[in-house]
């Protein structure tokens, strides 16, 4: 399958195919949605770390498999297919997602990383999207993670000119979140703190967000999430947790 699940309040979901520097082949796009649904549904499972084997998180796609499907007129279609299916899915998983990069993110590799809530780089990371090196036709469900994330101009420079960013570059750029020494230590830390907090908080701001960067409207949702902070109790364990200047114990988990 090529990947690797690492399993715990704080889940790793690791792209392991190091002799290909993590490329991703049709069958990776493929298994992606069904790994990551597993991890959803698995209460255990806080926040979910995205990164890749080796020194690398993913030099993009298997260049091999782009024009290799059964119709001549359309070769990408069931790739195509398969990579927007694992975009989306990671894009909506419920749960906090960080991607912890080091080494080359590109293509394909890119496009995992922007899908998830926060990016976490190496010092020596490289950033980019090399279509226009190729001649590949980028789709827009894909263009536009990557413009809700850094605007119009970072866009278009990436797309048109295939030219990678280092990670200081890409921190300016709002592409990346954090620039570490050590990126996973950085990450780690980062997700207890976000175990210890409301994971209902945290599961209502992110279907907002998701919602209005759709163009939906988030309010009914939220409102269902406001009622169920109530009736869970959240709330009043928060409430009470600050007043009495102790650390909340959030029990709230899906039902």
């Amino acid at each position: 399958m090529e990947f690797r699940i690492e399993r715990g309040a704080v889940a790793r979901l690791v792209i392991d195919r190091v002799e290909k520097r993590n490329a991703l082949t049709r069958s990776m796009w493929e298994a992606l949605p069904g790994l990551l649904t597993e991890l959803a549904y698995d209460d255990h499972v806080k926040v979910l770390l995205v990164t890749g084997a080796g020194s690398s998180f993913s030099a993009g796609a298997d260049i091999r498999e782009l024009i290799s499907g059964d119709d001549p007129a359309d070769p990408m279609a069931e790739l195509r297919a398969f990579n927007l299916r694992a975009q989306a899915a990671l894009r909506e998983f419920p749960k906090p997602t960080i991607a912890v990069v080091r080494g080359h993110c590109i293509g394909g590799g890119l496009e995992i990383a922007v899908n998830c809530d926060f990016r976490f780089a190496a010092r020596n990371a490289s950033f980019g999207v090399t279509p226009a090196r190729i001649g590949v036709v980028y789709p827009p469900a894909a263009i536009k993670v990557l413009l809700d994330l850094v605007g119009p101009a970072t866009t278009k420079y990436l797309l048109f000119s295939g030219e990678l960013l280092t990670a200081v570059e890409a921190e300016l750029k709002g592409l990346v979140d954090r620039v570490a020494d050590d990126p996973m230590a950085a990450a780690e830390a980062f997700a207890e703190t976000l175990v210890s907090r409301s994971q209902l908080t945290i599961r209502s701001a992110k279907e907002s967000v998701n919602a209005l960067l759709a163009g939906e409207n988030a309010d009914a949702a939220a409102v269902r999430r406001y009622r169920e902070t109530i009736a869970s109790g959240e709330l009043a364990e928060g409430i009470d947790a600050f007043t009495q200047k102790r650390s909340p114990e959030f029990r709230w988990h899906p039902r």
